[in-house]
């Protein structure tokens, strides 16, 4: 088994087994393609020393498992906002649309700031969640296979909850091979492939009856993530006759770093 989530053939990526998604064979897991575009991001110049406060994905058609082609430019430039935008295509298939807002980072010396009350805090920003190492390790795929794919075999999972229960769960994840062969994997990168993990770790509904596909992903950070561990804090919201939301509080081994949501798409299979 190749042990890395695409292999590069010049200007392509080839996706390996290890990306393969949970709802179609056929298709990536979101989380391959936003941790790749991500990793792109992050290498673009001028401005990386800038901050990324935001990531947005569309995902606009399944990601196939074929050659990919990615492409990334700068939309807006700056010292101190820039927005970034990527697109990734299967042939003449645009299937994903992606984004970044950097930012220069907040002045490390600001004065204490005050609550509402008047009270000195910081912000409430979720609760701490218990270490990695206090969680279950769990080989995990929503329709309880063995084959590789990128839930099963490409991320290391420790859960602090059940993971078949349906309602809010809480997990830890580390991917545990390169996006591609010999390239250091960032801490960015990993959150991004984590964080599209928020519908099935809060899954409300039995994956053998209902498909609950998110058609995008949106992340926004309160600080750049630190280590390799990635924590979700994940709740699903589904309203009949309207519309579905996962939404999660993302975090390293130090506490909270940001939220993720997902827009849902939900029907019977």
């Amino acid at each position: 088994m190749t042990e890395s989530v695409f292999i590069a053939d010049g200007e392509q990526f080839i996706p390996t087994e290890n990306a393969r998604g949970p709802w179609d064979p056929r298709a990536l897991h979101g989380g391959a393609p936003a941790g790749l575009m991500t990793a792109a991001f992050e290498r673009m110049e001028p401005g990386s020393e800038l901050v990324i406060a935001r990531l947005g994905f569309e995902l606009l058609r399944p990601t196939p498992m074929a050659p990919l082609t990615l492409a990334t430019r700068m939309v807006r430039t700056g010292r101190r906002v820039q927005e970034l935008a990527g697109e990734l295509w299967a042939g003449e298939d645009l299937v994903c649309r992606a984004g970044a807002v950097r930012v220069q980072a907040v002045p490390t010396d600001l004065p204490p700031i005050s609550s509402p009350s008047g009270e000195t805090s910081t912000a409430d920003i979720g609760t701490r969640l218990p270490p990695p190492e206090s969680g279950k390790p769990v080989r995990f795929a929503l329709d309880g296979s063995d084959e590789t794919s990128f839930a099963a075999t490409a991320m290391e999972m420790r859960w602090l909850d059940e993971p078949r229960a349906l309602g809010p769960g809480r997990v830890w994840m580390r991917l545990g091979m390169p996006l591609l062969p010999g390239e250091a994997l960032s801490s960015l990168a990993r959150l991004a492939a984590t964080a599209d993990f928020g519908n099935g770790v809060s899954a409300s509904l039995p994956f053998d009856r209902f498909l609950f596909i998110n058609a995008d992903l949106t992340i926004h950070l309160y600080r750049p993530p630190l280590g390799e561990w990635i924590g979700l804090d994940a709740r699903t919201l589904l309203y009949p006759g309207g519309t579905g939301i996962a939404e999660s509080v993302l975090h390293d081994t130090s506490g909270p770093v940001g939220r993720a949501f997902q827009t849902l798409v939900v029907q019977p299979r």
